[in-house]
């Protein structure tokens, strides 16, 4: 933690994360290019010299956010298509769920690191290697339904890179528009009717939020 005293009188009141929270909005909102040292300092209302309390370098911070990426959104897609579930609808649901609620997973995030991965071929490959990891989660919860593996592999690529474009298209649709779809898409997805109440534990689970 930081000296008493150091640098400017608020660097004692802002701690690590807020950092990385200042760093992180910044990524989102601004790109990578500007997340650097000296506007985060004054987002902060604290001295430059402050956040080598905490970090090394610039680059220690960027790999502290390219971190959180992958255990925050990586990480949920993971334990989401590892949830039980009675049938394969069910199991798509519980990705829609997460997809849903930008506080589970952060869609802005996501597009931000893969801007951020245009400009470094670090990056591009933390993203590959996070897009392989989810589609194998979702091909995983094909197979538990007895699926095949290629059948498997390939519904896996289509709900999950579809997700992907919506996001990379920014499309914007009513979320009732998007509930009204649930049935379609599940259709597609699994080859399956989904049942009814399947379909109206998302509502219920959205109307939630």
């Amino acid at each position: 933690m930081p000296k008493s005293g150091a640098g400017n009188s608020n660097s004692s009141r802002v701690s690590r994360e807020d950092w990385i929270r200042t760093a992180l909005d910044t990524l989102v909102s601004d790109g990578i290019e500007n997340v650097k040292v000296l506007p985060l300092s004054h987002k902060l209302d604290v001295s430059r010299s402050s956040f080598y309390w905490f970090f090394k370098s610039r680059e220690d911070i960027l790999d502290q956010l390219l971190k959180h990426w992958k255990d925050t959104n990586t990480r949920v897609i993971v334990e989401r298509a590892a949830l039980k579930s009675a049938t394969i609808s069910q199991g798509i649901l519980n990705l829609f769920a997460c997809w849903i609620d930008e506080s589970i997973f952060d869609p802005r995030l996501d597009f931000a690191v893969r801007e951020w991965a245009r400009r470094s071929g670090h990056v591009r490959r933390a993203v590959d290697l996070a897009d392989d990891i989810r589609v194998e989660a979702i091909k995983n919860m094909f197979l538990r339904h007895g699926y095949k593996e290629q059948d498997a592999f390939i519904r896996a690529r289509v709900v999950y890179f579809l997700q992907i474009g919506y996001y990379s298209l920014d499309l914007e649709e009513p979320l009732d528009t998007r509930l009204a779809y649930v049935t379609g898409y599940l259709r597609v997805f699994t080859g399956q009717e989904a049942e009814a109440r399947e379909v109206s534990w998302l509502v219920k689970e959205v109307k939630k939020r």
